[in-house]
């Protein structure tokens, strides 16, 4: 530790980042720019969220000069993790916090998704709540837009208020080139080739209520996300004009009537 003290003060501040970054169970978190961590505004309200909140923040920038005994040390230390997530959940969503978590992501250092029709995309932590100690961290894939609990224990217990739950839609916000395409790709059950009933009539439901969603967005002019729908649904309205002129000219025609009504 004395040849630590001797190196530059750029190096002992960055230490016990170093440490907790690099620490098993939190390849979760980037490392907070010491910047970020010094400036007071941006923790304003965390000293009522944090115990002995002063020696906290002192240890996780390494100025942390207390002499106390391994209780205390060990209570400090835990409120030093816990300043740290809460800090982190805020500095993720600034433009420097958003590129280092997209480097992140690219490498798929949060997972990848195990629903086999999204083919290993990559997920990103989120939380349920931003209040801590309510719920842990999920894991959010962006192509079937649904949710997934953390494969390594060590993940499923951190908290998901150290993400928070904007950050895992700000990113795509930001980054929109990084939004996958959606895909019609379900798995359909089946018994000796035949479409189970149930789960099958359901199937079609859902994607019937899928189509005229898609069918209203299209109208509306906003991009629903599908992939290779624009042919379908153009093919599909041109059907519908057609019925309706089929329609419109029958009744001048004279050929459908309402009931009751003879044609003189």
């Amino acid at each position: 530790m004395d040849d630590f003290r001797s190196e530059t003060d750029s190096d002992y501040t960055s230490y016990w980042r170093d440490w907790f970054i690099s620490s098993r169970g939190n390849e979760y978190f980037c490392e907070i720019d010491e910047d970020y961590l010094t400036d007071r505004f941006n923790l304003t309200g965390l000293n009522t969220e944090v115990q002995y909140y002063q020696y906290a923040l002192d240890l996780v920038t390494d100025v942390f000069d207390l002499d106390c005994d391994d209780e205390m040390r060990e209570t400090i230390e835990k409120s030093a993790r816990h300043l740290y997530g809460l800090v982190h959940a805020r500095y993720i969503v600034t433009t420097r916090g958003l590129a280092k978590m997209l480097e992140k992501y690219k490498k798929a250092d949060f997972g990848k998704c195990p629903r086999v029709m999204c083919k290993s995309h990559p997920l990103l932590p989120m939380g349920q709540s931003d209040n801590p100690g309510v719920k842990p961290v999920k894991l959010y894939c962006a192509r079937c837009e649904d949710l997934y609990n953390p494969k390594s224990s060590r993940h499923a217990v951190i908290d998901g208020a150290y993400f928070g739950t904007s950050f895992h839609n700000i990113i795509f916000q930001v980054y929109p080139a990084l939004i996958p395409t959606k895909s019609y790709d379900r798995y359909i059950p089946r018994i000796y080739g035949f479409k189970v009933h149930a789960p099958a009539t359901l199937i079609r439901w859902q994607n019937v209520e899928r189509d005229e969603m898609r069918r209203r967005l299209r109208k509306l002019e906003i991009d629903s996300g599908f992939k290779d729908d624009e042919g379908e649904v153009d093919a599909e309205e041109s059907e519908e004009e057609e019925e309706d002129d089929v329609d419109i000219e029958g009744m001048e025609n004279g050929e459908m009537m309402p009931e009751g009504v003879q044609q003189a």
